[in-house]
């Protein structure tokens, strides 16, 4: 006696067969309304950070009691970066989510988590572009001082031209500073040796004693004062160097630790945008 098998029996032996198939034709990430929304995204914050440097510019003065404060424009910069942070990303993410092919036979929940994910990969893309744009940018800058520097050092008939942009020969020239101005040619060797020993001395977290006696040294020698005035002068240097670096370390290390919650803003407000976007897109009824 053989088993008969209907044609019922062979579909309920089977019933992942068709959900499976419908499933895997279709994709979790909607790359092109991702990319899309990410460009949106980044050319927005390009456009909105350059709105916010134009009006800093313009509200910082170089003379004193004029403009804004150093601190309150610093706020500023900071609170504008968050808020542009947020409006681009939102901005994409929304585009991203109302751009996605629209997922049938999926449950709510994993369409949630698929908008979500769309809008914090649009985020990221978003991200990535901004940066590597910023980055050229900052690159083709520096590329063109540099040429600049160079160009001003060939054309001026000396070495000394070409380390005017050099930020440590400010306090090289602290170190050389007369008490009457004098017509005379500035002694390039001195100054130059002089750099370098305070380019070392900056590394080290003390400048070693051999180097200090011979810095105060070739000071009294250049300058003509006295040996002990060369040496207040070396230290007053050396500690008002150190703070500036020191300044420039606090300024970068909270610029940074401001960056990470506005990036984690944006990327909250990318992803939680994309499922109002993508819940739109799904009430949309055909016509």
């Amino acid at each position: 006696m053989g088993t008969h098998v209907t044609s019922v029996d062979f579909v309920n032996s089977q019933p992942d067969t068709l959900p499976v198939n419908r499933e895997a034709q279709s994709s979790g990430v909607s790359w092109a309304a991702v990319i899309g929304g990410a460009f949106v995204a980044a050319a927005l914050y390009l456009i909105l950070l350059a709105l916010g440097a134009g009006f800093g510019l313009a509200a910082v003065s170089p003379w004193s009691n004029a403009g804004v404060t150093a601190s309150t424009a610093g706020a500023i910069a900071i609170a504008w970066l968050v808020m542009i942070e947020i409006i681009a990303s939102a901005f994409g993410g929304y585009l991203t989510g109302r751009l996605r092919t629209k997922w049938t036979l999926i449950h709510s929940d994993e369409v949630f988590f698929r908008d979500t994910a769309n809008g914090f990969l649009a985020w990221a893309v978003a991200l990535v572009v901004s940066m590597a744009f910023l980055a050229s940018a900052a690159a083709s800058m520096a590329g063109s001082a540099a040429q600049a520097r160079v160009s001003s050092a060939n054309e001026a008939a000396g070495p000394t031209a070409a380390a005017l942009a050099d930020p440590n020969m400010y306090f090289v020239d602290a170190l050389f500073r007369f008490d009457r101005p004098s017509a005379e040619t500035a002694d390039v060797t001195a100054r130059a040796e002089a750099e370098r020993i305070l380019v070392i001395g900056l590394k080290e977290s003390q400048m070693s004693e051999a180097d200090h006696n011979y810095l105060a040294r070739l000071v009294a020698a250049r300058t003509g004062i006295s040996q002990s005035d060369a040496e207040r002068r070396v230290v007053d240097v050396i500690a008002e160097a150190r703070q500036a670096a020191d300044t420039a370390r606090k300024t970068t290390a909270h610029f940074l630790l401001w960056l990470f919650p506005s990036l984690l803003l944006g990327a909250f407000s990318a992803s939680f945008a994309a499922t109002i976007g993508g819940k739109q897109r799904d009430h949309v009824k055909a016509v």
